[in-house]
């Protein structure tokens, strides 16, 4: 954007304010046990997200601009994709994911009213809304106490005629067994979403989860790795589905052209489409009943500020769920504390624990406990989705039973380990089970 001298000095004066806004903001606040909130989770910026936001205002583009394009970039540069989109949350971002897969530009590998996706029913209803949506048939496979994911020796049983995908999460930041799920999906030629919305950084024999499966996506609401409000993206491994993923989020047009060009494709008015007469204006040919799921500039201008944060906070994340684990150890006997999948590295969402059997004690009791002393809790969000009064009566199967699913349910919750927290929070938290764990 062309700026005139005086209006670059009025910018540099904005910023200068915003900066000094900050830091009068920012100055240092006693933690106070017992008072001041430990947060399960929550946003974590400094002044250079609001001097970008800022920024993004006085631009005044409003919709997708400058820096949805450098986020876009650099996001999918970072998971070495063909293309990753914005879009305005998580939940879009798995819904245009799976929605793609029944593309009819996907030919006979499309997805087809009936047939099935292999998912699990212990995590976030939005890795399953996009399935029944679409008409397609969830098969329900049941998850492990500790790392909390799909249990891969039941893949086998998930399986019939009509499985024609896997949509999975990496639950909590831990990334699920990739060798057992990749094995099955190269074998039966069959879809892969990775769901990274929690696990944004974390990496599995070195390589980054997101850059395994057809499609991945990611959240950026303020719970998240990094964040850009509300938001979130959806990562496309090859040109054919990134193409069909951004007619989905662009109202379902055909055209791929960016904001404020015309003729991408060099043949605006010169193809056939349909019934359409000759040459219609390639603008609006649409080729899917899409949505318009974009975010705008300003999210993406804080975004871009997070993402020059993102290694950071996994770090402090990891270092954060380590003194955890390893001053909970103690109580290991009455807790199942969690375990990274073998061979992986997560970048740790949060810190997950479940009550043992016979700990003499209820995860109600446990967290009730911890609430009134100010540390917030959550349980593995659904537990069971199946249990749920908008699931009763979905078509699906189930592989086997849900028994761990339901321990979860029951026993299952977590605490934080993002990067708000510090080692005087963590000192209170352990203190905190220690008072409990003695009351018992």
């Amino acid at each position: 954007m062309s700026t005139s001298n005086a209006e670059q000095e009025y910018r540099r004066q904005i910023h200068s304010l915003t900066r000094l806004l900050w830091e009068e903001r920012s100055r240092e606040r006693r933690f106070v046990p017992g008072e001041t909130p430990v947060r399960y989770a929550g946003r974590v910026y400094d002044a250079e997200e609001m001097i970008n936001a800022v920024e993004a205002s006085l631009d005044f583009w409003l919709t997708a601009g400058r820096y949805a394009e450098e986020f876009e970039s650099r996001l999918g540069e970072y998971l070495d994709a063909e293309a990753a989109l914005l879009v305005n949350s998580g939940s879009s971002a798995n819904l245009v994911a799976l929605t793609a897969l029944t593309s009819p530009k996907l030919g006979e590998r499309r997805l087809s009213r009936g047939d099935e996706v292999i998912t699990v029913a212990a995590g976030f209803p939005t890795t399953v809304n996009p399935i029944l949506q679409n008409g397609l048939v969830p098969v329900f496979v049941d998850v492990e106490l500790g790392t909390y994911n799909l249990d891969v020796r039941r893949l086998e049983e998930a399986l019939s005629p009509r499985t024609r995908a896997v949509f999975l999460a990496h639950t909590l930041g831990n990334p699920f067994d990739l060798d057992g799920v990749l094995a099955l999906v190269r074998e039966r030629r069959l879809w892969l979403i990775e769901d990274n919305c929690d696990a944004l950084g974390s990496r599995y024999h070195g390589r980054l989860t997101g850059t395994f499966g057809d499609f991945a996506t990611c959240s950026f609401y303020p719970a998240h790795h990094i964040t850009l409000g509300e938001g979130g993206a959806v990562v496309a491994r090859t040109r054919e589905l990134a193409l069909v993923a951004r007619s989905l989020r662009d109202w379902g047009r055909d055209c791929y052209c960016a904001g404020g060009e015309s003729n991408t494709c060099g043949r605006r008015f010169s193809q056939q489409f349909g019934t359409l007469p000759l040459g219609y204006d390639h603008k609006y040919v649409y080729s899917h009943v899409g949505y318009n799921l974009k975010a705008t500039d300003l999210q993406a201008a804080i975004g871009c500020a997070q993402l020059d944060k993102l290694e950071r906070f996994i770090e402090v994340r990891r270092s954060n769920h380590a003194k955890l684990r390893e001053g909970l150890e103690r109580w290991a006997d009455r807790l199942i504390l969690p375990e990274a999948t073998p061979g992986s590295e997560p970048a740790w969402f949060c810190f997950v624990i479940t009550v043992q059997p016979g700990a003499g004690f209820t995860r109600t009791q446990l967290t009730s406990f911890l609430e009134e002393r100010r540390i917030e809790t959550r349980n593995l969000f659904c537990g069971n989705l199946l249990r749920h009064p908008a699931y009763q009566d979905i078509p699906h199967r189930v592989a086997g039973d849900l028994r761990v699913t339901d321990t979860i349910m029951n026993d299952t919750f977590f605490i934080g380990c993002y990067p708000g927290i510090d080692d005087a929070q963590i000192a209170y938290v352990l203190d905190s089970f220690e008072a409990f764990m003695k009351s018992r």
